[in-house]
């Protein structure tokens, strides 16, 4: 019997759904515990800074109520968050502590299996906790149209951007020394000042500019948009454009640092 032909993604991506594989079945223990916090967080977040804060708040902010404009906010800053903590220590540990990647690269699998596998698990994280977010800005009644619901890609690229690029940041690391200063003069600043609480427009002039090339504002400015039926036609593309360059660098990065790490 004649052989059928095998296209490079059958090498590429095939092998890589093992290792999402197992990241499930070490999930599928705790699944309904992390979609349970996942909807308890959006919803505390939105009752305490949408509805305390924002009753102190007279008038609009960037144009709606401030618990319109928080609540996407929160949505992109979330997909940021989650792609933080699912790639720092638990890669860390598969590489150097538990030595996982070691076992795996004793079978046919590659290192780019293996990265593309962990960042499909990762963006299906994002992806499900994004989506209970979304249902949590529905009943707030933040959701104003159908469009909405492109808001969940919209922030999983940028997550899955920032995994890519922590990932890659990760593989150069021997402790964990790294992360705490990644989280603290990375991470915590571009969740304060990258448009999630308040329009850059209030910044200084300088600080606004910086903002602005970060890439968590393109990943809430989508969100925002999309969710509040307000998005630019103009600076959309742009914003689409930004993630995904930033994704594709990190990807590259995170690809080619494995596979340094892994062989030495």
């Amino acid at each position: 019997m004649a052989m059928l032909a095998r296209s490079p993604g059958d090498t590429l991506f095939a092998p890589a759904t093992r290792v999402f594989r197992r990241n499930w079945l070490v999930y599928r223990r705790i699944w309904y515990r992390s979609l349970f916090f996942g909807f308890l967080q959006p919803l505390m977040f939105l009752t305490a800074m949408g509805i305390g804060l924002g009753s102190l708040i007279s008038g609009n902010v960037g144009g709606v109520a401030y618990l319109d404009f928080i609540g996407p906010g929160l949505l992109g800053a979330m997909a940021m968050q989650t792609a933080t903590f699912e790639s720092a220590y638990p890669i860390m540990n598969k590489i150097q502590w538990g030595r996982n990647y070691e076992a795996m690269l004793s079978t046919p699998l590659s290192t780019r299996n293996i990265l593309l596998g962990e960042l499909g698990w990762i963006g299906f994280r994002i992806l499900t906790v994004s989506t209970v977010f979304l249902v949590v800005l529905g009943i707030f009644g933040i959701a104003k149209t159908p469009w909405a619901i492109l808001a969940v890609p919209a922030v999983t690229l940028t997550g899955l951007g920032f995994s890519a690029n922590l990932i890659a940041f990760t593989t150069t690391q021997r402790n964990d020394v790294g992360f705490t200063w990644v989280f603290r003069f990375v991470i915590n600043p571009l969740f304060l000042f990258s448009g999630t609480f308040f329009p850059l427009s209030q910044l200084p002039g300088a600080i606004t500019v910086v903002a602005w090339a970060t890439p968590l504002y393109h990943g809430v400015e989508l969100a925002r948009g999309l969710i509040l039926g307000r998005l630019d036609p103009v600076a959309a593309p742009f914003h689409l454009l930004y993630l995904l360059a930033f994704a594709a660098i990190g990807l590259w990065l995170a690809d080619r640092r494995l596979a340094r790490r892994m062989v030495t």
